[in-house]
């Protein structure tokens, strides 16, 4: 057996998220019924409902899109990369796509292999709207960026996210280590960007509705270690849309960058 990583890039609107669900379409059914079809698992394998299974780096919810995402999977047969991902994007949905594809070790999983994933959240901050924004959050109250990264700062290091993360999330594990929390603004965009060793269900989108709650109603920036921590999902605001969340990396070596609102960091 040979083992292939890939980077998938996909805009989730048109699917219920990333991981395979009975009857609703996902990045992984799409991908895996692709990868059947090219590589002949289908007919080799006419018995199994899934001759081909990804692992995938993380899950994203549903209308969450992806730059960096990264998958694995094994296939008997060795593939020519070149020829196999013009073949595989041929195959895939005009909203899925593959840009990379390389062999790994056998010892190399997309998911327990990772070592921090980067996310960000895009903002419009104006008072309309236009057809161009794209996948993003409409905001009309003028946002403080300075404010923003001051309560963003309370997120770095090693904490409990309980606040931050679904009611309905089942894993009871809450602690991650948030390497870097940090908005900037290019005209009237801004660009929330968190990147961590982990992240729980939903927590980047209640962060960001929890800072658009205290720029909203002009709280103080620390309420956001106080709401940090309350540990308690009650205390903090509401989860934004989506829409204008996308996973932009999956970092197999230690998170190292030294910037503002940056943890350094050389080995974890």
């Amino acid at each position: 057996m040979s083992k292939y990583a890939l980077k998938v890039e996909y805009i989730g609107t048109n699917y219920a998220g990333s991981q395979i669900q009975p009857e609703h379409r996902t990045i992984q059914s799409e991908l895996e019924c692709a990868l059947c079809t090219l590589t002949g698992s289908c007919k080799k394998n006419s018995d199994l409902s899934r001759p081909i299974k990804t692992i995938f780096s993380g899950r994203t919810d549903a209308g969450v899109h992806s730059k960096g995402q990264v998958v694995h999977f094994e296939t008997e047969e060795p593939i020519v990369a070149s020829r196999f991902l013009n073949s595989l994007n041929g195959l895939l949905p005009k909203d899925i796509s593959v840009s990379e594809i390389f062999e790994v070790p056998d010892d190399f999983h997309a998911q327990k292999s990772g070592r921090y994933r980067r996310y960000q959240y895009r903002i419009i901050n104006r008072q309309q709207r236009s057809v161009w924004d794209g996948h993003s959050l409409l905001v009309r109250k003028k946002l403080d960026i300075e404010r923003m990264n001051k309560a963003l700062g309370y997120l770095i290091g090693e904490h409990d996210f309980t606040s931050f993360k679904s009611a309905q999330a089942t894993d009871p594990a809450c602690v991650c280590v948030v390497y870097r929390a940090e908005c900037t603004k290019s005209g009237d965009e801004i660009t929330i960007e968190i990147v961590a060793n982990r992240f729980l269900y939903n927590m980047v989108r209640t962060i960001v509705g929890t800072l658009l709650y205290i720029e909203k109603n002009d709280l103080e920036p620390g309420l956001m270690k106080k709401i940090l921590d309350e540990k308690d999902r009650t205390k903090a605001g509401a989860t934004v849309s989506p829409d204008g969340l996308t996973l932009m990396e999956v970092g197999y070596e230690p998170y190292c960058r030294k910037t503002n609102n940056t943890m350094e960091i050389t080995e974890r």
